[in-house]
């Protein structure tokens, strides 16, 4: 019986999804600051303005169990359309009108001749948050951990 596999992902595939989670994952408000101190804004036409919904998320018992709902989450998602005709996407945790735009055009800038501007003056500094938030935590954690030794008895 043959195995069944995944198809393989084009690199720019997996490199936007790395960016969407990014983008998805920055703290509120940020992503949109970046973007308007690089002055990279743009008009645009929405596809879909910023709506507020929810989505069921999923768990599995030790990682690695039977998947089962964990609950529900808010999320706010959005689409947009630049004048060149390239469309964006944009979905963030929580209730963050802005956020979802402000990540819809970034996607949408990422696909055009910016995104090396972008991926410089947003993705590398929330990267870089994103990494502090992670050592922070990792550091704490840390701080608590209890190392467990034997003594060995001359009794043997």
């Amino acid at each position: 019986m043959a195995a069944t596999l995944a198809p393989e992902r084009p690199p720019e595939t997996e490199a936007r999804r790395a960016y969407m989670g990014l983008l998805a994952r920055a703290a509120e408000g940020r992503a949109a600051a970046l973007l308007a101190e690089a002055g990279l804004a743009q008009p645009f036409d929405w596809l879909r303005r910023p709506e507020i919904g929810t989505v069921m998320v999923r768990g599995r018992a030790g990682g690695t169990g039977a998947p089962f709902n964990l609950g529900e989450m808010t999320v706010t998602r959005a689409a947009l359309k630049l004048a060149c005709g390239t469309v964006g996407h944009g979905h963030v945790a929580g209730r963050s009108r802005p956020g979802a735009e402000a990540a819809a055009l970034i996607d949408a800038l990422m696909q055009t001749g910016r995104a090396e501007e972008v991926e410089a003056a947003v993705l590398a500094p929330l990267r870089a948050e994103e990494a502090a938030r992670k050592s922070a935590r990792a550091e704490k954690a840390a701080a608590t951990k209890v190392e467990f030794f034997t003594l060995v008895r001359g009794e043997d």
